[in-house]
């Protein structure tokens, strides 16, 4: 290996020949040839700190496992470590410059990693970057290990550290409905069914709901972290575990897991584990799913408070900004709107993570690279639109109370609860006429000596419509 340049720049070495890297640089001649040949998305890898920072845990777990075992020595392994340290506490991430989407599963992140622990460390024992005659990138920094377990290994990291955020992000949002519905729990008004009017219900019950589904995509999305805890690390190139101690998969992984907290447990086939992209195609599912719940429930927010004059105008949302350039006084309802865009974008990658998992080929899937910046995109944009969608519209919104009052007041859907009282040709006649004259079913079923106004009272009481069986049940045991 030839020795650091002094000034601008030092000659690095690998199979191609001799390249001129940066002498600022932490990263070497590998990383220089990536950036070089992948200059398509222009986002580095560093745009995910969560991947930078595994990357590094995965490294510190590698080399301690292999001072456990007698194949680095402590000084060697004291610096790789202090290295990884100071790149999960944040430091050197603008050295990982390699573009997220690249040819090689993964291998130009894999050497981007490992040259930059490489030269910080070297740093660390006095040494000059590029000196690898000292300590390698290759030899040292990757011992026991491949691109096909490191790279998988450090993705999974990523998403769980990720993932962990969405899931806050989440519980924010869900008690932000939650909060809506115990505020708006007293507030009848007419449930829709393929938008048209269907039976009573309280806003309160509308906005539970959304906290409901909220909490049990919480549920799934755990679900789908732990399917991700399991590794393939210690199986190197294909899961046969080629170069690597027998011991060194369950130490590393049990380093890992001291690191990060995080309980990984070690792949019980590596070979399987290694080319099998089921947990990625669960996970991606379950973002998808996240995303089409909330959009439909942004749909709603959206409908819910058209107008103000000539929609359903029963919500209004909290004006964050002027909806026109043209029309004065418009708002419109820009925070569900991205957040909509959100979901598009989610679903969007779910195809491709979809078809990226297929198209792997025997003992390796090359695609990865592709899989996690959709995956790592996905749950950082919902975890965007979740805070953002809490924040800055649903703990605003408020309730049109008199206006969905009178709506419930002039819906036919009231004869739907006369049914079991005067039958359903009756209720029938009396929803038909309504519709015809403009008159309130209530009124319509006193002048036709239908029912007494007390039987009406009692049948259309808020609690009884929106919440019959509750009612019944306290009636019973009064």
């Amino acid at each position: 290996m030839p020795a650091p340049a002094a000034g601008p720049f030092r000659s690095e070495h690998d199979l191609l020949g001799d390249r001129e890297v940066p002498a600022a640089a932490y990263y070497g001649v590998h990383t220089l040839r990536a950036v070089e040949n992948f200059p398509i998305t222009g986002t580095p890898i560093s745009a995910y700190p969560d991947l930078v920072s595994a990357l590094a845990s995965v490294k510190e777990a590698a080399a301690l496992a292999n001072r456990d075992l007698g194949l680095l020595d402590d000084r060697k392994v004291d610096a790789i470590a202090q290295a990884c340290e100071e790149i999960r506490a944040g430091r050197l991430h603008d050295h990982f410059v390699v573009d997220v989407i690249q040819g090689g599963a993964g291998t130009s992140t894999n050497m981007n990693a490992n040259e930059v622990i490489a030269n910080r460390a070297l740093e660390l024992l006095g040494h000059e970057r590029g000196a690898y005659g000292h300590l390698h990138p290759l030899e040292d920094v990757n011992a026991g290990q491949s691109t096909n377990d490191v790279y998988p290994t450090a993705v999974k990291l990523a998403l769980q550290l990720a993932a962990a955020r969405l899931l806050e992000a989440m519980e924010v949002l869900r008690q932000a409905f939650a909060a809506k519905a115990e505020e708006f729990a007293d507030v009848l008004k007419m449930g829709r069914t393929q938008l048209q009017d269907a039976v009573p219900m309280t806003l309160g019950q509308e906005f539970a709901a959304y906290a409901v589904m909220l909490d049990e995509d919480r549920a799934r999305l755990a679900e789908a972290c732990a399917l991700i805890s399991e590794i393939n690390l210690g199986g190197t190139a294909i899961g046969t575990g080629l170069n690597a101690h027998p011991d060194y998969a369950a130490l590393a992984c049990r380093h890992l897991g001291a690191i990060t907290g995080i309980p990984f447990t070690v792949a019980g086939d590596l070979v399987e584990a290694t080319q099998d992209m089921g947990a990625f195609v669960q996970l991606s599912g379950v973002l998808k799913r996240i995303a089409v719940k909330l959009s439909k429930t942004c749909n709603d927010l959206r409908l819910l408070s058209c107008g103000p004059r000539a929609g359903l105008a029963e919500i209004n949302l909290p004006p964050v900004q002027a909806g026109s350039s043209i029309m004065p006084g418009k708002v419109n309802p820009v925070i569900p709107e991205v957040v909509n865009q959100i979901a598009f974008e989610v679903i969007g990658n779910d195809v491709t993570v979809t078809f990226a998992a297929e198209a792997g080929q025997l003992q390796l899937n090359a695609f990865e690279p592709v899989i996690a910046h959709s995956l790592l995109k996905s749950i950082g944009h919902l975890r965007a639109g979740c805070l953002t969608l809490a924040e800055r519209c649903v703990t605003g919104i408020t309730a049109n109370r008199e206006h969905l009052a009178r709506l419930v007041e002039q819906s036919i859907g009231l004869a739907t609860a006369l049914n079991p009282h005067i039958g359903y040709e009756q209720a029938t006649a009396v929803a038909q006429e309504a519709l015809t004259t403009g008159a309130a079913v209530h009124d319509l079923v006193l002048a036709k000596g239908l029912l007494t106004q007390e039987q009406l009272r009692e049948i259309l009481h808020p609690d009884n419509l929106a919440r019959p069986h509750t009612r019944t049940a306290t009636t019973a045991r009064a």
